[in-house]
């Protein structure tokens, strides 16, 4: 039950060698979901060994250049290697037209279909569910229509105490309700409890996607509790001015979302070019929230399952 992110890029607008535009791949629980698509995608996915025909889908954040100038080579690619099974986009509406522009110019023989999902939100709504993971979209604050991605375990079943099982001589009914959450209560006024009889398997994992965004106070609730929060701080706070002149976040904005929101750990990225070493975000993020980490190209970060 993989729950993994490989880093691509890091970058923001302007790539730099070792650091390409935004670009991740989620592996979990079987599924491969492409999120942001940043020039150079798909030579990253080469160097990582991730096969283009395994991407289910795409969800970009926003039509920026340096998070969709990836998409159309990947397509081709994709094309060329003889893909069949549609290939699912959840993005803003515009880029529905740049898509299809793209594909009626260079998709000749493709033999699949892109199948387009507008994204248009005001707040968390939920645009994707599968058995065991559900993707909920919610709006960010940048200079053009922008959404961030929440990617989330569901709830599991509970487990029955094994032990229990014919020492209290429980019927299957009985097992079934106490596996769904529902305490039981028999005929003679016993009470099974979920306390006693039955306990969560592991803590569900999650992991938000916040590119690109300047900081707003709805977005620490939104993703409140995830495991991994992946946050851009495209400036150090000596850059402030300029990451309130273009809708961007500093180390430190992004440090203090994680915070409010009680997150497990805080993933930085979407890096300016003008820094050569990524070292002054993670000092600046610790200092308000140490459990920060910095993204790097080819990276790729477990979340493993933890037992409730």
């Amino acid at each position: 039950m993989e729950f993994r992110i490989n880093i691509l890029g890091t970058a923001s607008a302007l790539p730099v060698p070792n650091r390409y535009p935004s670009a991740h791949v989620l592996s979990v629980r079987g599924r491969l979901l492409l999120i942001d698509c940043g020039e150079g995608c798909q030579l990253r996915m080469r160097q990582m060994g991730i096969s283009p025909l395994r991407i289910e889908s795409v969800f970009i954040s926003h039509v920026h250049g340096d998070h969709i100038f990836g998409f159309f080579g990947l397509v081709s690619t994709m094309g060329l290697l003889g893909r069949t099974a549609p290939l699912h986009v959840y993005a803003p509406r515009s880029f529905a037209s740049i898509v299809k522009f793209a594909v009626s110019n260079f998709g000749e023989g493709m033999k699949f279909g892109i199948e387009m999902h507008p994204v248009r939100v005001s707040a968390p709504e939920l645009i994707f569910e599968s058995r065991s993971i559900e993707i909920l979209a919610f709006p960010l604050r940048h200079r053009i229509e922008t959404y961030g991605y929440l990617v989330r375990e569901k709830e599991p079943m509970y487990n029955v105490r094994k032990e229990l099982i014919g020492t209290d001589s429980l019927t299957l009914a009985e097992i079934g309700a106490l596996k769904r959450g529902c305490p039981v209560v028999r005929e003679d006024g016993d009470v099974l409890t979920l306390e006693r009889y039955a306990y969560k398997p592991y803590i569900p994992r999650s992991y938000a996607y916040c590119s690109d965004t300047a900081p707003f106070p709805e977005l620490a609730e939104w993703v409140r509790g995830v495991t991994l929060l992946f946050h851009e701080s495209t400036y150090t706070s000596e850059l402030g001015d300029l990451a309130v002149a273009t809708n961007h976040s500093t180390a430190a904005d992004a440090a203090k979302c994680a915070l409010e929101a009680g997150a497990g750990k805080l993933l930085l990225g979407h890096y300016s070019s003008r820094y050569k070493s990524t070292e002054p975000f993670l000092k600046e993020a610790r200092s308000i929230f140490p459990e920060t980490f910095l993204a790097k190209d080819l990276d790729i970060v477990e979340l493993p399952l933890v037992k409730a």
